[in-house]
């Protein structure tokens, strides 16, 4: 598949185990794991979760022990964001670039990055929508776009 914002082709990316069974060297269990979740979802996002229950903890798939993933098992436990993860980074960024901006007004090429970057919110806003995600009267406020890093 060819990149979003350039004519090149997608980079080469290592795939997930065909295994669809837990290993049996993994020593927690299914409760264990969804309260360590809950531990960790204080400040975090559902794939930096994913990246320390891995790394820290030795759970390579969360989905083959609990038969959920890591944000549904946040939305049973009332702690899911507003806002999916991927959408709230691309405004995270887009924040970034506008201060960046405002500093720096001859920067043409952040200013095409910040141009390719709402772009992509606006194509992942219209995807959630569809899906049911967002509801179909949301919008991205300019004004309180800063409210939504925080």
């Amino acid at each position: 598949m060819a990149r979003m914002h350039s004519r090149r082709k997608g980079k080469a990316g290592s795939n997930k185990p065909l295994d669809k069974e837990t290993p049996m060297w993994i020593r927690y269990k299914k409760d264990e794991i969804e309260s360590l979740i809950q531990k960790l979802a204080k400040n975090r996002s559902s794939s930096q979760i994913g990246i320390i229950l891995r790394d820290s903890y030795g759970i390579p798939d969360v989905k083959l022990i609990t038969e959920k993933s890591i944000s549904q098992v946040l939305k049973e436990k009332g702690l899911a964001k507003e806002l999916p993860d991927d959408l709230l980074s691309l405004i995270k960024r887009a924040v970034i670039l506008n201060k960046h901006i405002e500093k720096n007004k001859k920067d043409q090429p952040s200013k095409r990055g910040l141009v390719l970057t709402t772009s992509k919110i606006n194509r992942l806003v219209k995807y959630y929508k569809t899906t049911g995600k967002l509801p179909q009267d949301w919008k991205l406020q300019t004004e309180k776009i800063s409210l939504y890093v925080e």
